[in-house]
């Protein structure tokens, strides 16, 4: 049998002598008990081959549990308005302005004396007093409360005279009231609304004469006195 150096064969528990294959070019074996092959060492790990591609996308795993709850967002915009309400219960009562006023008048035909700077007039007839209060001669009516006040009067004589007519607001001449007529008359009649605070008083007077006159039967004088509202503006 012929043998080559990189071709050692053996037959059964016979191996091949190399050094007899390379003297004559033929085959000799050797029988013996075979011994075990001593293991050649590992050979070292070679280089990490290239990435492979990547594979298929698994299945979904299972939910996890909740996180925790996030910070409160920006509030958002308003809503549509919602649709009316049913009417509330009625409030109390409020107050009225009017409440505080007066009225009175001279209904006596009464003869006057008047002289250049003033004289009041008096007003005992037909009051209605209401939070407004007068003097013991009927002259002088003080208001309880701060605020606007309409006050009218009007004087009615029996003959035309040469005189005038007037309000006083806290013993001094309202000019928006006076009547200061240039030929004679038997009539006066004039209103403003004024400004006035707690304990004001008011007052009806004629002047502008030296002498007497007479009031007529009826509504000779009347005043009226009415709180419009709170304010002093």
């Amino acid at each position: 049998m012929n043998c080559d150096n990189n071709n050692y064969r053996s037959k059964r528990n016979c191996y091949v002598i190399p050094s007899d294959c390379q003297k004559d070019n033929s085959v000799k074996f050797r029988c013996h008990t075979p011994k075990p092959l001593i293991p050649y060492p590992p050979c070292p790990e070679g280089p990490q081959g290239p990435q492979g591609p990547q594979g298929p996308q698994g299945p979904q795993g299972p939910q996890g549990p909740q996180g925790p709850q996030g910070p409160q967002g920006p509030q958002g915009p308003q809503g549509p308005l919602g649709p009316q309400g049913p009417q509330g219960p009625q409030g109390p009562q409020g107050s009225s302005i009017t409440e505080t006023s007066a009225f009175a008048a001279n209904t006596e035909g009464a003869l006057i004396t008047v002289v250049l700077l003033g004289t009041l007039v008096e007003l005992p007839n037909a009051q209605t007093l209401d939070n407004i209060t007068v003097n013991g001669s009927n002259t002088v009516f003080t208001v309880p409360e701060d605020g606007r006040y309409y006050i009218s009067y009007s004087i009615n004589l029996t003959a035309g005279l040469l005189l005038g007519s007037r309000i006083l607001i806290n013993g001094s001449p309202s000019p928006a009231s006076e009547i200061q007529p240039v030929l004679s008359v038997s009539s006066f009649n004039n209103s403003i609304i004024v400004p006035l605070t707690a304990g004001s008083t008011i007052s009806l007077e004629l002047f502008g004469l030296l002498g007497a006159v007479t009031l007529q039967d009826g509504a000779g004088a009347t005043l009226t006195i009415i709180k419009v509202d709170g304010d002093l503006i």
